[in-house]
Parts: structure tokens; sequence; C-alpha cells
């Protein structure tokens, strides 16, 4: 069972969001709060996602997330707002958000972040995800110019350069294992060893990672329909 705290100042949304999430036999709705500020301390490390907007009236999601992470190592949140803006979505993954939603994104979108968060993978939405890559794109540089390359990705082997493409185009383990020919266990294995050599903290990390790198492009990104994970 896949154990969910809401935090969101409208109680319609929250409302919304635990009927959705009530729907299904797999998750329940621990606790609920209004503001960041009402996130329950003694409770929070019941849950194993938390479902956290951004924009609230005394304290702030990200402000939250934060204090929240640094108290409960295993809590994961997933940060959700109306507001497809580049500095939230910085802030978020700065403050160790495992995901970023909009709103508006469809029920299974929610349902299918909350199971892809939990086992322990990341969440952009493709419509974030390509923002944040378009405000992290670089300039062009003239190959006469263009710098070594990052010794992170020095350190990859050839196999861990294709995986870590994959991820960067969205692809999940189960996509990434066949598309590679290889089982999960060794995926899960150059997934790990990817995030260790890159200094990554989480997936997401890595995808951004690959990008500031130029080991993938904005443009790879955008034929896929889903969010990564």
């Amino acid at each position: 069972m896949i154990r969910i705290g809401l935090v969101d100042d409208q109680p319609l949304v929250r409302a919304g969001f635990a009927m959705l999430i009530g729907s299904q036999d797999d998750m329940s709705v621990r606790w609920q709060a209004g503001d960041g500020a009402e996130i329950p301390a003694p409770g929070a490390g019941d849950v194993d996602i938390v479902l956290m907007d951004v924009q609230m009236p005394q304290v702030d999601g990200i402000t939250a997330t934060r204090e929240l992470l640094r108290n409960n190592e295993g809590v994961r949140v997933i940060m959700l707002t109306t507001f497809d803006d580049e500095e939230f979505v910085g802030g978020a993954i700065e403050g160790g958000a495992s995901g970023f939603l909009l709103k508006d994104a469809q029920p299974e979108e929610l349902l299918a972040a909350i199971r892809t968060v939990h086992r322990g993978d990341a969440v952009l939405a493709p419509k974030v995800t390509a923002q944040v890559l378009d405000r992290l794109r670089r300039p062009e540089i003239p190959a006469a110019t263009a710098p070594s390359p990052h010794p992170g990705l020095l350190d990859l082997t050839p196999r861990e350069r294709e995986i870590l493409q994959l991820m960067a185009q969205g692809y999940n383990n189960d996509e990434i294992a066949e598309a590679e020919f290889v089982s999960m266990a060794t995926v899960k294995t150059h997934v790990r060893h990817i995030l260790m050599k890159t200094g990554s903290r989480d997936r997401v990390h890595a995808v951004l990672f690959a990008y500031r790198t130029g080991l993938v492009s904005p443009g790879e990104l955008l034929g896929r329909d889903h969010p990564q994970g």
C-alpha cells in the first residue's frame, strides 16, 4: 500500500485528490494539510509520498519540502501547481522533490507519477521538462573552441551513456531493458552507477546532467509523450 499525504490550501482540490487516490487498491491517504505549516510533524514519516502544492499562504511548498525531507529521510515529494514557471521547477528540484506535475495533468498521469516515484524513480511533466531544458540549453560553441567533455561523462561506460540518453528521452526501466536487450536487474545496476558517477541525487538530476553536458539535446525529448520514470 502506497501511503500518501496531501498538502494543498484548496479544500476542493484536496478532496478531489483524496477521492482519486482512494479509488485505487494500492494507495491510501493518511493525512491532509491546508498549508506547509500544517504538515503533521510526528506523522510525516508515516507516509511514502507527499503531494505538495507550490503556492500556499503561510509556508510555500518548496520551503515545506526542504523541511519535510530534512526530517523524514524516506519520504518522497511530488510538487503540484497550476503555474508552469521554471523558477518553481528549479526550486522544487533543488529542494529535493522527486516529481513536478501541473494540476491540469490527467488523473492517470498523477496516479502513474505516484507509482513511479514510489518505485524510487523521479518524474517531470513533459511540458515542464521541455521548459527547464530550454533554460539550461547552452549557446552553440564553435567546434574549435568546444570545451573538453565533462569529467562525469568520461567516467561513464559506453553502455551507461546509452542508458542515460534513454533516461533523458523519457524511457522507464522496462523500456530501457527492452531497448538494450538486458534484464531489469542489469538496468537498475547501470542506473545506480550513472547516479553515482554523475553525482546525481535521482533520475531527474541525471537527466538534467545529460542536457547540461550536451550528451543529449532538448529536441530529443519532445517526441516522448509521457514523463520519465
